[in-house]
């Protein structure tokens, strides 16, 4: 590393790459190449910013696992020349993405901080140019030579959280973000605070980045209600090539425990369908077999997602699908944290 840090803006779309023309009111893509320039706040961090976008910014509502692999691919084709990156995307699909990369990029000892913004940079009130100015701080904050995040985090509003713990919670706040069962890794305030205890640290800072490309799209997320129907859940069972399911039960984990929703299940295991049990609440832990109502699930081979976020658990389906796993062997690797994703009870 060299004494004055380089980090590497990469701009896939979103509101917080926005400028209002004030003639028209339209809004226009900002140029990222000149952000030094219309941001001059930036030159007063202790570090060097370049800048890559993609060629046709995108929407995070139109955001793909093919996305995912090219923002990995930007990473990995700069990983060696700089010392931290920012991620900036849509902050709708913001967890998703961030939690995803985070299982794709194995042997990180660089930080990856996502962020954007509710409001457009060019807007009088943004929230843009906090969010912006502080990550690619926290990007460069480095101790005893070493950088202090080297994990895929998620900053928004004063607070940087571990990114596959988080979830959107207000489209309108800038507190737009929350992480309700890990605390946040750092806080911004008249100082930058780092909560150390809870940060990842590397065990060989020499190991090489492993970039995993290959995600399974074979995948759904099913949320139970009360009155769901037979129909209902077994067309979703039967989607064709399907080779997973998120369910969102409630509770600790509690879902039907009808003969037809069990039998359903069980057949879908049998078919080599995995299916993960995470709860609908913001917080807390799916504890099969807590509840009358989850021992059935237990025994037909659901698998508990203890702690682990919707968001995180579609995209942790998605790439250890990808691996060729054995039936003991996924699940034995879900339920293990293998990014800080979830609490090993």
């Amino acid at each position: 590393m060299t004494n004055k840090p380089t980090i590497l803006i990469i701009y896939t779309g979103g509101t917080i790459g926005m400028i209002k023309d004030y003639s028209t009111n339209a809004l226009k893509a900002f140029d990222f190449s000149q952000i030094v320039q219309k941001i001059p706040e930036l030159q007063q961090l202790n570090c060097t910013i370049k800048s890559i976008s993609f060629k046709e910014p995108i929407d995070s509502s139109n955001m793909n696992t093919s996305y995912y692999v090219a923002i990995a691919e930007m990473i990995e084709n700069n990983y060696d020349t700089f010392d931290g990156f920012v991620v900036l995307t849509g902050s709708d699909t913001m967890s998703y993405i961030a939690s995803a990369l985070s299982f794709m990029l194995e042997n990180l000892t660089k930080p990856i901080i996502f962020t954007g913004s509710q409001l457009p940079i060019g807007d009088l009130r943004t929230d843009a140019k906090e969010n912006l100015i502080t990550s690619i701080e926290i990007a460069a904050a480095r101790k005893n030579g070493q950088p202090i995040i080297c994990e895929v985090c998620l900053y928004f509003e004063y607070k940087l959280y571990r990114g596959n713990r988080t979830t959107k919670i207000s489209a309108e706040h800038f507190e737009a973000f929350a992480s309700m069962n890990y605390p946040p890794l750092a806080e911004s305030g008249v100082h930058l605070n780092f909560n150390e205890h809870h940060l990842y640290v590397p065990k060989n800072y020499q190991k090489k980045l492993i970039v995993r490309k290959k995600l399974e799209t074979n995948v759904v997320i099913l949320k139970l209600f009360p009155g769901i129907t037979q129909a209902v859940v077994a067309s979703i069972l039967s989607i064709k090539n399907l080779k997973g399911v998120v369910l969102e039960t409630y509770g600790a984990g509690n879902a039907p425990n009808e003969q037809w929703f069990l039998t359903l299940l069980k057949n879908a295991i049998k078919k080599g369908i995995k299916i993960i049990n995470v709860t609908q609440c913001s917080g807390g832990s799916v504890i099969l077999g807590h509840y009358d109502t989850s021992v059935g699930l237990k025994e037909i081979g659901v698998i508990g997602g203890l702690d682990i976020t919707t968001e995180t658990a579609i995209a942790k389906l998605m790439y250890l699908l990808s691996e060729n796993l054995s039936d003991d062997e996924f699940s034995s690797y879900f339920n293990k944290s293998m990014r800080g994703e979830l609490t090993n009870r």
